[in-house]
């Protein structure tokens, strides 16, 4: 072939080498995951100019049909036949690739299309579909499930998470190749995101959920509201600016009505979505383009296959609990493009009581930050060294600010931390909290004589089962599934030690107020914030516990952070 095929990033190489290595194992049906903008078309035209036997492309919507047509035709050549199967269209017999549309390939269809036609390569693109009843149909009457088939199914997608719940495991064998979003803005790649956090009073604490995600007619009821409406388009005008945004959106009553709100506003908007005739929704497109509309409001049209990288701006319009259409929502600023510096993303955060996508949520965060426009890598980031700073510190729940979660850090008292309301129903013992590490106690097996039993929160792949590790005075006991089961293994332990043992270990024992050694109570000084020294016994042995288990989990996070260098 003399195609003028693209030149592949280092991470496109890697992912092609991935598939034909697993194939090699014996893997025949396999997904790599790259985010919006990575170039997923890149790397399965690379595999088709490798491919000694036809291909076969799956797409879903027109757009993506037309866009992998282009890209694969430059990298296989002009002499290389490349067709679509779709609507009218038909492939003939000497295509090399045959693009379809998934819609198109009823049973009848599909099998007068392979006749003659010893596909090798089926190319799944936006393969968290591939689940769906219909979907999977064309893949068994494919050969692709058949224990003989000789050829290599291989998905793309920016996720393997679908809204309805339905996992990709029983049609894929393995992940072969995964880039995320942070590694692909880190390594310069994609833009970096900024964020801010918009609260309406949208109230979606009624509304009933199916799948990973809420009911669309009742989530359109409770957010497509004039109120919230002329929020969204106030809030676009002053924040987006002069950026191109997207706007996404639960119906296309919804999108038609946040047009309008944005054009009495005088932002030049217009709409998009899947029941507008294909000449109508390419008009629209094009002027968005050219820069005669400013923003696009849309119902689900501009989730997939949507290639525009001057887009800078994303409105989340449309609150959802799926990570995966978040995902894909917000990829579609990612794309480098000239004169782009980044893409800024608008959280519209309704009332609920379940968790909502948000940016932060997408680099690991707590849903409910504000980035108040920060980057959200470098929010990450700066979040992992506060996390290495004040090991034990953990976010509560609830609207917050970085600037917030700064302060609270620094003011943070270990010893101001409750015990779970669990613990304090089966145990009198003055057990003290070490937040998500664990607990402490502190009791004297013999007069005079202070032992620790500690159940720590064992980490890694090897804590499945049982996570609870008891040690005493530093040797590992044992092991148990549950913490209420470590708390009452070590509370009968105690107990055998007579009563003069159990009493040591209750909160109203009096070595806990005895005056600590001065070595002691300095080497934990730090510890508290604030100014607050800790003198007592009960209050020193307390810190020195909490500093044993942090400086563990600041070990693992440090060698966590070079690892990932």
């Amino acid at each position: 072939m003399t195609g003028d095929a693209p030149s592949l990033r280092p991470y496109q190489r890697d992912a092609v080498e991935a598939v034909l290595a697993a194939r090699r194992a014996g893997t025949r049906r396999m997904l790599v995951c790259l985010p919006t903008g990575a170039g997923k078309t890149v790397v399965f035209a690379h595999l088709a100019r490798l491919a000694r036997r036809p291909v076969l492309v799956i797409a879903h919507r027109e757009e993506l049909l037309a866009q992998a047509r282009s890209k694969l035709q430059r990298a296989l050549g002009a002499e290389a036949v490349v067709a679509i199967e779709q609507g009218p269209q038909r492939a003939g017999g000497d295509a090399r690739v045959v693009v379809c549309s998934v819609r198109s390939l009823r049973s009848e269809r599909l099998a007068r299309l392979m006749a003659g036609r010893d596909v090798g390569l089926v190319i799944y693109d936006e393969c968290h579909h591939a689940a769906a009843d219909d979907n999977l149909r064309v893949l068994r009457e494919l050969g692709c499930f058949d224990p003989g088939w000789t050829g290599t199914l291989v998905g793309f997608t920016a996720t393997t998470a679908r809204g309805d719940g339905k996992g990709l495991d029983d049609v894929f064998e393995a992940i072969v190749y995964a880039r995320t979003l942070p590694e692909m803005i880190r390594d310069g790649y994609l833009v970096p995101l900024r964020g801010y956090r918009v609260a309406t009073r949208a109230d979606l604490t009624r509304l009933t959920s199916t799948g990973n995600d809420f009911r669309e007619d009742e989530l359109a009821e409770a957010v497509d509201i004039e109120e919230r409406n002329a929020l969204v388009a106030r809030t676009i005008q002053e924040l987006a600016r002069d950026r191109r945004t997207i706007a996404f959106c639960v119906t296309v009553a919804h999108a038609q009505h946040l047009r309008r709100s944005l054009l009495a506003l005088g932002v030049r908007a217009g709409t998009v979505h899947g029941e507008m005739a294909s000449d109508d929704r390419a008009r629209v497109l094009r002027d968005f383009g050219e820069g005669r509309l400013q923003v696009l409001t849309n119902v689900a049209v501009l989730t997939e296959g949507f290639d525009d990288p001057g887009v800078s701006c994303v409105a989340m319009a449309r609150p959802t609990r799926s990570e995966g259409m978040y995902a894909q929502c917000v990829g579609r600023g990612t794309r480098l493009a000239p004169g782009k510096r980044d893409c800024l993303v608008l959280d519209f955060v309704d009332v609920s009581e379940l968790s909502l996508c948000s940016l932060p949520s997408l680099f690991g965060m707590p849903r409910a930050l504000d980035l108040e426009g920060r980057e959200a890598d470098e929010a990450q980031r700066w979040l992992e060294s506060l996390a290495f700073d004040h090991p034990g510190f953990e976010v509560e729940a609830g609207a917050i600010t970085l600037g917030e979660i700064q302060a609270r850090a620094e003011a943070f008292d270990p010893l101001t931390q409750e015990v779970d309301v669990e613990v304090r129903a089966i145990s009198r013992n003055a057990w003290a909290s070490l937040g998500r590490h664990g607990l402490a106690l502190h009791y004297e097996p013999a007069p005079g004589r202070l032992s620790e039993a500690l159940v720590v929160a064992r980490a890694g792949a090897g804590a499945r089962g049982r996570r609870w590790e008891v040690r005493v005075d530093g040797e590992v006991m044992e092991r148990f599934a549950t913490i209420e089961e470590a708390v009452q293994a070590v509370d009968f332990e105690v107990h055998e030690h007579g009563r003069v043992a159990e009493a040591s270990a209750r909160a109203e024992a009096a070595w806990r107020r005895r005056a600590a050694p001065k070595a002691r109570a300095k080497a934990v000084a730090e510890v508290r914030r604030g100014g607050k020294v800790a003198s007592t016994m009960g209050d020193v042995a307390a810190l020195e516990a909490w500093v044993k288990v942090t400086a563990g989990a600041k070990a693992r996070t440090k060698a966590k952070g070079r690892r990932g260098r």
